[in-house]
């Protein structure tokens, strides 16, 4: 039928980038914390979303390494809220064969929140489901510079030839490892920009860019995107 999702073209990996819940709250007048509570909610639609229609990976941009410049209030709640999500949602993620990643530095978050993430990763690690990766306290730029150095180490040590060095190599060190670089890169509210995502990665995403504001983001928009994904031409700088 015109306008359904062919599900032999899927993305094989969709990354969003979820922005606009502070300007969700400040149009209702609510606190801007309410907005990142609303936004929960939009995350716990898009995974189920993705798990039901067979996406393979889903990446969020959950908390940057630049976000640690917010007032600390809101950081604080943020780690709040990630906690109480990782509490509440692990046991159905689990039970839908979700399997959850993180992506970036975890060590910098609070104790607690840290804790419920390690106990969902390993809970779910087994799992053949969907794949959610979660990027907190993650910067693009951080990664490849982390992955150059490790690469650094190697070659000093002897442990890999410079020569026999190329990009899958190089991408094997990154944050996302073995996994499929993103095929549809998303962002809500009405930015157009990358933000320090996916850098490397994202070399060849199809870019879509949504007025929407996060928490307003549902799975009619996440289907909209993936028929327009569908609709594009993918020749990765060759002819057709």
């Amino acid at each position: 039928m015109p306008g359904e999702i062919d599900l032999s073209r899927l993305p094989e990996h969709i990354a969003i980038i979820m922005d606009g819940n502070g300007r969700w709250a400040q149009k209702r007048g609510l606190p801007r914390v309410i907005g990142h509570k609303a936004g929960m909610e939009a995350i716990r639609k898009t995974v189920k979303y993705c798990s039901d229609i067979g996406i393979k990976i889903l990446t969020v941009f959950a908390f940057s390494t630049e976000n640690w410049k917010r007032p600390r209030d809101e950081v604080n709640y943020l780690m709040n809220l990630l906690t109480e999500y990782m509490r509440k949602e692990v046991g159905t993620l689990h039970h839908n064969g979700v399997k959850i990643k993180i992506l970036g530095e975890p060590d910098m978050l609070p104790a607690q929140t840290r804790a419920e993430i390690q106990e969902a990763v390993i809970l779910t690690e087994h799992n053949r489901g969907l794949q959610f990766n979660i990027a907190l306290n993650y910067g693009g730029r951080a990664e490849i510079l982390k992955a150059c150095k490790k690469l650094v180490r190697c070659i000093n040590d002897g442990s890999i030839d410079i020569d026999s060095v190329d990009e899958a190599m190089f991408s094997n060190l990154l944050y996302t490892g073995n996994d499929p670089d993103p095929d549809l890169i998303i962002r809500t509210s009405g930015e157009q920009r990358i933000s320090n995502f996916l850098l490397w990665q994202g070399a060849y995403s199809e870019l879509m860019f949504t007025d929407r504001l996060w928490p307003d983001f549902d799975e009619k928009e996440l289907r909209s995107a993936i028929l327009e994904y569908q609709s594009r031409d993918r020749r990765f700088g060759a002819l057709k």
